[in-house]
This record gives C-alpha cells, structure tokens and sequence, in this order.
C-alpha cells in the first residue's frame, strides 16, 4: 500500500540531497529534467514532485505517461523523453528509499507510449465538433480579438493585477492566456488544452495537454483565477455540472472562476443561417452536445452549485458583418471559417454537397450583413469561497 502522508517539506529536503550527491554536471541535467516536469504540471518543482509521489502507484504511472505524451507532442527526441523519465524514476528511487514511498514508479515504454498517443488521438477530440485543424488557429484568435473589443478587456471578473496563478482551460491557439501575461504582470499563466498552443509563447506561460472531461491535472486550491470560454462544442451537456465543479476545486478560496459560452442560435437570423444551423444541431446530438440554449442559459447557475460565491452574470451581443465594424468584420470572418469547417465535416457524411455548401454559406453571410444579425453571450463569474 502507498505512503502518503508525507508533506512537502519531506520532498524539498529529499529533492536537495538527491541534487547534492550528483556531480555539478548531473545535478544540472538532472533540475533542467525536473523543472521539465514541473512546468507540465503547472506548479513549483518540490509541489510537483509531491504530486507524483502522493497519489500512490496507479495515479503516478497515469501522470507520468501524461507527461510522456506532452514530451512527444513537442517533438522532442527519443533520447530526451527517456532522460526526463529515468530523471523522474531515479526520483522515485530515492523517495523509496527514504521510506516517503513503498513502491517503484513504473515507467512506460515507448511502445506504450506511442499507443497511448494513437489512442488518444482518437479519443480526446470525440466529442468536440472542430478538431484542430490549420485554419483553426487564425480563426480562434479572430475569435478572441472580436470578444476583447466588445468587452474592451481581456475578461469580465475583477480579478486583482497581483494574481500569481492563472488557469485557462480550452486553451486553444493561447492569445487569451498570452495576453493575461499582460493583465497579470507576476502571474503564471497555464493554457490547458488537447492541442499545444501557438508557438510564439511569453516567458511565463506554460502549456499543460490534457483533457477537462478526465479531470483537471492539478491539486485543490491551486489557481487565483481559472477561465474557460466557448466549450460548448466540446463538453457532452450531461458533464457540464461536473466540469464546472472541477473549476472550483483547482481554484484557491477567495479566487475568482469565469465562464463564457453562447448558445447555438442568433438573433434575427436568416432562412440560409437557419438551415445550416439545423444541420449543425444534428452533429451536436450526435456527440452529446447542447444542441439549444441550456448551457447558455445556465452558466451563473452551474457557479453556483459549484459553491462559488457573489456571482454575476453578464450578457453581450457580437455583430456579424461589414455593418457592426471591426467587431462585426471579425465575426464574420470567425463564422466563415466555423460554417467552412463545419460543411466540411457534413460534406464527409455526404449530408452536403460542396456546391450546396458554398451557396449556404454565401447567403447566410449576406443574411447576416442583410439582418444585422448578432451573436449573443453569456459571461458569468464569481469567488470561491473562503
């Protein structure tokens, strides 16, 4: 059976000697390996390595074959993704032998790894509409640049410039989360996400790849402020409860939680808008998605069954088109490129052909310039409580 009572302070003394018996060459190899892990995690190298050590076999072997996978994912070499692992199972070594520990950390092999990554491939993106596709990445910030001139902001919580831990979950191409390295000048800001993000990242961002539908990778109480945008295409309706109540329980007490989604429906939307949006629907009840309002409708509630505190919700509506200005020019950009990815996927099930394709498009952008059409949006935030 695992030991895990030890406390942190256990770590950082054993993460000391365990350096200071190393030559000067090693032991730099060796905290260069261990700050790897810790940027994955998110958190300081001895809180890091306390959560290895203090889930007990099962759950190290599941984080450390996480970790293994983010290795991969930024094409590193066989070579180094086997250091960095031995680094850690040398670690655990001496965790046991200090008797923090009473098991062996079992590191996966490469043929494991590599069948994890096929698998997930598959398995993570299964329930959001738009894997990560080139074109994505543009379109998502497109995205970002149109919610930020509407709110004239970054977000809508008041959350304190001194913020020292800041979580954005769905991540996506990261713009928003490298641009609260700005709003939070002494932050440390981590994007979540299956997909790394832009590659152009400030000093103190760090990327952690998982999956929110298996559980966030971090401890109670973590984060000053944890945001999550636009979800809706990618979280089952049946989880949402759920995933706003893990929200909560990575965000520390007094910290701050914001949620922004919209519902899949415009106002003053044309017959084209419509009839595309009829067939998007079909995909969302396919995957489990909200294919109406619930979500949209729900954010300040899902707060507060999360036990979250002074919640405020808030509504903004996005133009669409040449007539609603920059934000409206940007909008339509974002719905051309979605309505494109989407026919594409119809276009798949042969449930749309390219020609019709173009033509719903087409009309549904002119309906929108037409209509002055608009996209609302829910923004809905509050504390966790002391």
């Amino acid at each position: 059976m695992a030991r895990t009572s030890h406390g942190l302070g256990d770590v950082d003394a054993l993460l000391e000697r365990f350096l200071g018996e190393r030559s000067q060459r090693t032991a730099r190899a060796y905290a260069m390996d261990l700050q790897s892990f810790a940027d994955f995690a998110g958190l300081e190298v001895p809180a890091a390595l306390a959560r290895l050590l203090g889930g007990g076999p099962d759950a190290a072997g599941r984080l450390l074959m996480d970790y293994a996978i983010d290795l991969l994912g930024r094409s590193l070499s066989r070579a180094t993704v086997d250091r960095r692992l031995s680094t850690l199972r040398a670690f655990s070594r001496e965790a046991a032998t200090a008797g923090l520990v009473d098991w062996a950390l079992s590191v996966p092999t490469w043929d494991e790894i590599t069948a994890a990554m096929r698998e997930r491939s598959v398995t993570d993106s299964e329930h959001y509409l738009l894997p990560r596709h080139p074109d994505e990445i543009d379109r998502l910030d497109v995205q970002h640049y149109a919610f930020k001139a509407v709110l004239r902001a970054n977000h809508a919580a008041p959350v304190p410039r001194e913020a020292a831990l800041v979580l954005d979950v769905g991540a996506g191409s990261g713009q928003w989360a490298f641009d609260a390295c700005d709003d939070f000048p002494d932050a440390t800001v981590v994007g979540l996400d299956l997909m790394a993000s832009k590659p152009a990242q400030p000093p103190r961002y760090r990327f952690v790849r998982a999956n929110v539908l298996n559980g966030l990778p971090f401890g109670g109480g973590t984060f000053d402020y944890v945001h999550q945008r636009l979800m809706v295409s990618g979280i089952p309706l049946a989880a949402w409860p759920a995933v706003v109540a893990d929200l909560a329980r990575v965000t520390r007490p007094g910290g701050w939680v914001e949620l922004v989604e919209g519902p899949w429906a415009f106002d003053r939307e044309g017959p084209a808008t419509r009839e595309l949006l009829n067939l998007v629907t079909e995909m969302l009840a396919a995957r489990g998605l909200d294919t109406t309002t619930v979500v949209f409708d729900s954010l300040d509630g899902y707060l507060r069954d999360a036990g979250v505190q002074d919640v405020t919700r808030r509504q903004i509506w996005l133009p669409i088109g040449e007539w609603g200005g920059q934000v409206g020019s940007l909008m339509a950009t974002d719905l051309r490129a979605g309505l494109t990815r989407m026919a594409e996927l119809l276009r798949a099930q042969s449930r749309l052909t390219a020609e019709d394709a173009r033509r719903l498009i087409q009309e549904a952008l002119e309906e929108c310039e037409r209509n002055r059409t608009t996209g609302p949006s829910a923004i809905a935030y509050g504390r966790k409580a002391l």
